[in-house]
């Protein structure tokens, strides 16, 4: 079964979204990026959905920290972001995210974002 992992310092949104996706993956919750970078240098998921306004760390460093961590999982990594901004965006990419997803989101919103990765479901 694969594993997402949701940052996010709202328990809110990371609630949702596991009882979204429960029924097709894992799905692993951080409320901080330092406890996201522990948890992935301990188990990779295969999908991580980062916060880009987390208080305690910018997305793109996140990113890189991920991309660093010597693993046989190399996970497609979301930037989750509150209202379009492309540059925010850009940058996530540039670092190695695959894309974002705008929150809040619905149910179909969410499945439809992860069936379009490659390799989600």
């Amino acid at each position: 079964m694969k594993r997402c992992m949701f940052v996010d310092d709202s328990s809110v949104i990371r609630k949702v979204a596991k009882r979204i996706l429960g029924a097709e993956m894992m799905v692993i919750e951080a409320e901080s990026g330092l406890e996201a970078i522990e948890m992935c240098v301990a188990d990779m998921p295969d999908i991580i959905v980062f916060d880009g306004n987390l208080p305690d760390m910018e997305a793109t460093d996140f990113i890189r920290h991920v991309r660093a961590i010597q693993s046989p999982i190399v996970p497609q990594i979301l930037i989750s972001l509150v209202e379009m901004d492309i540059g925010a965006i850009m940058r996530a990419k540039r670092a190695g995210a695959h894309g974002y997803l705008l929150k809040p989101f619905n149910r179909l919103q969410l499945l439809e974002r992860f069936r379009s990765l490659p390799n989600a479901a």
